[in-house]
């Protein structure tokens, strides 16, 4: 009898929790986790078989999350920003497992709204009333 091996299938996409300082609720999408290197290409003179390729700054996407319409949070945070007064939030994204044990930790700091999005609405449909929000921030981190 052979044995069974240990699998190391990916995580779910399904499987995640939001904190975002004073905004908590069921979201159903998060999107935008990233960062970049930018890179500077530098042809060296008498070297014909490639291009130099430098790291030079990093920069992070900005993140959408997107949830069911449960209170006016994305909404009042974002108009503290209108007239100038930015509100600096920090947060975390988590992935989960089946079982609901955290296996991955993103963390943001100094974050803002950068836009805001109501829902579509269709008096022919029920669906639920989704709004989106979309922060920039100072730094994407695994922790």
């Amino acid at each position: 009898m052979a044995e069974t091996g240990n699998r190391n299938d990916p995580f779910p996409a399904f499987r995640f929790e939001i904190d975002i300082d004073g905004i908590s609720g069921g979201f159903s999408e998060c999107s935008g986790i990233e960062v970049q290197t930018e890179v500077f290409e530098y042809a060296e003179g008498g070297v014909n078989d490639y291009v130099h390729k430098l790291p030079t700054r990093f920069k992070q996407g900005n993140i959408t999350f997107k949830r069911g319409i449960v209170d006016s949070a994305f909404w009042t945070w974002h108009a503290k920003t209108v007239p100038g007064k930015v509100d600096l939030r920090s947060g975390s994204i988590k992935q989960l497992d089946e079982q609901g044990t955290v296996v991955q930790t993103w963390r943001f700091e100094r974050a803002y709204p950068s836009k805001v999005q109501g829902p579509s609405l269709n008096a022919g449909q029920s669906n639920v009333s989704v709004e989106s929000m979309e922060i920039c921030h100072h730094g994407l981190k695994v922790v």
